[in-house]
């Protein structure tokens, strides 16, 4: 436009047609030089000049960020905006959908395998050791041993089991008899005198043999026999013993520390551990695996229920939109001191540089706007004055 106007007025002058022209040409400067001094003191002094209002975005880069954090924070995290955009959204029914789709489900379960191999080798096999020697502890001390094996036993006499109980140790004991009988016929020929017979001493052996088996078989079989009776009345007393005597009671928790300081025992909850990862990552580690099949398929079922039952979805959205609603409230005043605080700490010239490199096309335009602009009022104000004059 500096171009034109000097141009026209070197070549025509002012009158005719050209005055319009050169109306033009000089109006469109003006305007071109007024929208680039206010566009450069947007973001710097313009030509370095101290004028007052310039560089505003460096000046006030502080209070920006201030207000930016509080728009945001009131207009776009605030709990109501979140809870309608969740209860918009329908969580329960999308999840649904999601999980019901097989290789969705395989995901969630590959993802939850690794999570838990993840957790568990975050966690230090020390630590862990010890817990579980701990909790042991604390659960075998907290059992009264002597007084669940009464009522153990109780029951069973109440409901007529001790009978099956003695049975299969009848059983057990005529078994034994027939597998032993060889091992039984030394130690009893090592303890018999050494004056008696051979022949003798295998007789009284087997009429021995004979009448302990005759005394078990008929104990098995004659419900009123004297072995059952008394075998009742010891179960009675013992019963009672176990849930009265303060004996039997302590030396059962004799037995309970004797349990818990052996060696064997700290070993075992060591190991289990050990243990415990190996089988973990084996599982995991295969698609086809039992955990990932089980995992895959309790998401599938998760899907499912979800799918068809209409109350259950109905809570877990009300759910979701008041956990997204209480999270809004606890981070409402921080997700404003976030903003304002990254801003303040940018430098001031460098974030006013990238500014207005990011806007640099639109300022341009700016420019070019207000040059056309301001061409045309001129125009029309040397058009007007002609008409007047």
């Amino acid at each position: 436009m500096t171009g034109v106007y000097v141009a026209v007025t070197l070549l025509a002058g002012s009158r005719g047609w050209a005055g319009y022209l050169q109306a033009f040409a000089e109006a469109s400067m003006v305007g071109g030089l007024a929208d680039w001094f206010a566009v450069t003191a947007l973001f710097r002094r313009p030509l370095g000049l101290p004028i007052p209002h310039t560089a505003i975005i460096s000046e006030r880069k502080d209070q920006f960020g201030a207000t930016l954090g509080e728009f945001v924070q009131e207009n776009f995290l605030s709990a109501d905006n979140i809870a309608d955009r969740v209860r918009a959204f329908r969580p329960a029914e999308r999840a649904a959908a999601w999980l019901t789709v097989p290789e969705n489900a395989d995901v969630v379960a590959r993802h939850a395998a690794n999570a838990a191999i993840a957790v568990a080798d975050l966690v230090r096999d020390e630590d862990v050791h010890r817990v579980l020697a701990e909790e042991i502890e604390a659960a075998v001390n907290a059992l009264p041993l002597a007084m669940i094996a009464g009522r153990v036993l109780r029951i069973m006499t109440t409901e007529h089991r001790s009978d099956e109980l003695l049975e299969a140790m009848l059983h057990a004991l005529g078994r034994f008899l027939d597998d032993n009988q060889a091992a039984l016929r030394e130690r009893f020929g090592a303890e018999a005198p050494w004056w008696l017979p051979g022949a003798l001493e295998d007789r009284i052996f087997e009429r021995l043999l004979d009448g302990v088996r005759t005394l078990l078989r008929d104990a098995d079989n004659q419900p009123d026999h004297v072995v059952r009776a008394r075998f009742r009345e010891w179960l009675e007393e013992l019963t009672e013993r176990l849930e009265h005597s303060p004996e039997l009671q302590s030396r059962a928790e004799q037995l309970k520390r004797e349990l818990l300081d052996h060696a064997e025992l700290r070993s075992w909850t060591s190991s289990m551990w050990g243990e415990v990862k190996a089988t973990l990552r084996s599982e995991a580690s295969g698609a086809d695996s039992k955990l990932r099949t089980s995992l895959a398929d309790a998401a599938a079922a998760i899907g499912r229920r979800l799918a068809t039952d209409d109350a259950l979805r109905s809570r877990i959205d009300e759910f979701v939109e008041a956990a997204a609603r209480a999270l809004a409230n606890q981070l409402h005043e921080e997700a404003a001191e976030l903003i304002s605080g990254t801003i303040a700490r940018w430098d001031a010239g460098q974030a006013s540089f990238k500014l207005e490199a990011l806007l640099g096309r639109d300022l341009q335009f700016i420019r070019i706007n207000g040059t056309v602009v301001g061409g045309l009022a001129g125009l029309l104000i040397h058009l007007l004055t002609r008409t007047i004059t």
